[in-house]
């Protein structure tokens, strides 16, 4: 499906409060990922200064990079990534339609999003992949 010229993948954004989070767990699901045409992904990490925080500008940046019409999930990490996010989807903020904010472990949910929008998921199905992760127990 990654061939198709009118293929649309929901894109992938992940927020933490950390700048080098982001960008290691984008890097980290591109690389498990791999072997054919990847699903859009952006990190939304920290505040535009490069300190550490969440930030509504980045996230609505990142959001708009990786919009590809087919929807949005956006994965967080802890407490105020996610009430940004939330703020941000309730007031309609500078989000594309189609954004959403998905309930799943940020690592292991980047992972099982990228593959699965990679693959031509819909917005559900990518969800769905993303929270599957808090099913994987290790121990």
């Amino acid at each position: 499906m990654t061939g198709n010229a009118e293929f649309r993948p929901v894109g992938i954004v992940l927020v933490s409060h950390s700048g080098d989070v982001a960008r290691a767990v984008a890097a980290m699901a591109q690389g498990l990922a791999g072997g054919g045409a990847l699903a859009p992904i952006a990190a939304a990490g920290g505040t535009p200064d490069g300190g550490l925080g969440t930030s509504a500008e980045l996230i609505a940046r990142a959001a708009a990079d990786v919009d590809r019409g087919a929807g949005v999930a956006v994965l967080v990490d802890l407490g105020s990534a996610v009430l940004t996010v939330k703020a941000l989807l309730a007031e309609g903020y500078d989000l594309p339609s189609g954004t959403r904010l998905v309930d799943a472990p940020l690592v292991e949910g980047a992972v099982g999003a990228l593959v699965a929008a990679s693959a031509g998921a819909d917005l559900d199905a990518v969800a769905r992949a993303a929270a599957e992760a808090y099913e994987y127990r290790k121990t």
